[in-house]
């Protein structure tokens, strides 16, 4: 299953990058550059998203619309595609 859910990025003082999730509680993640931060924050929401989709009672938040952050300046917002794939025992 296909989620989407859209990832702050901005670079920080050090010259890394650090992504941070709006709707995902506590999921971020940091890289060298920008792609390396894209990649790490697909990984993080996939861990995030799997997480909870293996409790008794998963709720997935709903997605913020782009237009609705409120972005401080250097900050860009990318979607972050997170393929989930569900196992034996899934009923959809």
């Amino acid at each position: 299953m296909k989620f989407i859910y859209p990832a702050i990025i901005r670079k920080e003082e050090n010259g890394t990058f650090k992504a941070t999730f709006p709707d995902l509680a506590c999921c971020e993640a940091t890289g060298d550059s920008l792609d390396d931060v894209i990649e790490k924050a697909n990984e993080a929401a996939v861990g995030w998203l799997e997480l909870e989709l293996s409790e008794d009672m998963p709720m997935l938040p709903p997605v913020t619309d782009k237009d609705d952050l409120v972005l401080q300046e250097g900050e860009l917002v990318r979607d972050i595609c997170a393929n989930v794939k569900f196992y034996d025992g899934w009923e959809e």
